[in-house]
């Protein structure tokens, strides 16, 4: 499994209320949690980004609350992957639940620029800088993980499991 876009950085400590303001959790519709994405850290990303682009960050990415909009709100924007320092452990668990792949990435968060082509291959952990020719390395997901990514979250994969 691969994805690519294009490199939108922030900072550290990108909090959950900063992901998906809290005026806004009185739906759980992606669609609608799309349209907030970030718009008290940049107003402009969800006009800007486009589909399959790749959030930068620093340390404790989704720190905050544990809510699972935030993670939610990322995916249903069409970011394909966040890369950071580090994540808020329950931040993690939430976008694997959800289906979105997050990588801690320290080496790429330093090199990678605002507006960078990213590649990112989560077989591998291998993270392709296309603007600067550069290669840095993430642990690759457990099988298990990827499995419940590639189906699209931890319900669609148990519905999928208990089909069978």
């Amino acid at each position: 499994m691969k994805a690519r876009g294009r490199a939108w950085k922030y900072g550290d400590n990108i909090d959950t209320d900063v992901i998906i303001p809290a005026r806004y959790l009185n739906t759980s519709d992606p669609k609608e949690l799309a349209q907030h994405v970030l718009e008290d850290l940049d107003p402009e990303f969800r006009y800007k980004m486009k589909p399959g682009d790749i959030i930068v960050a620093g340390e404790n990415f989704g720190c905050g609350s544990s809510r699972e909009h935030a993670p939610l709100a990322i995916k249903a924007a069409g970011v394909s992957a966040v890369i950071a320092k580090s994540f808020a452990r329950i931040f993690y668990r939430n976008a694997i639940n959800i289906g979105l792949p997050i990588l801690e990435a320290p080496e790429a968060v330093e090199r990678i620029e605002t507006g960078d082509e990213i590649e990112i291959d989560f077989s591998t952990g291998e993270i392709r800088n296309l603007t600067k020719g550069e290669v840095y390395h993430a642990n690759p997901f457990p099988e298990f993980i990827m499995e419940i990514i590639k189906a699209g979250g931890l319900v669609e994969w148990a519905k999928r499991r208990l089909a069978k």
